[in-house]
């Protein structure tokens, strides 16, 4: 799934980032080589470090 389609980057290229140690928006953008162009993809990548961080926390357990 397209996360933010003026880059092409997808939900998995998301999730890699953050694997590598991307917290924010902007860390992300930057671990995929682009740059926020409308921003409307912000909060699904938000969201998406959300779910990221919950299950590290379930899985320190």
């Amino acid at each position: 799934m397209y996360v933010c389609n003026c880059n092409g980057i997808r939900e998995r290229q998301v999730r890699a980032a953050i694997s590598a140690g991307a917290t924010r928006p902007a860390q992300i953008f930057k671990a995929c080589g682009s740059r926020a162009q409308c921003a409307r993809c912000v909060c699904d990548m938000r969201q998406i470090l959300d779910e990221e961080r919950e299950a590290l926390r379930y899985a320190a357990e």
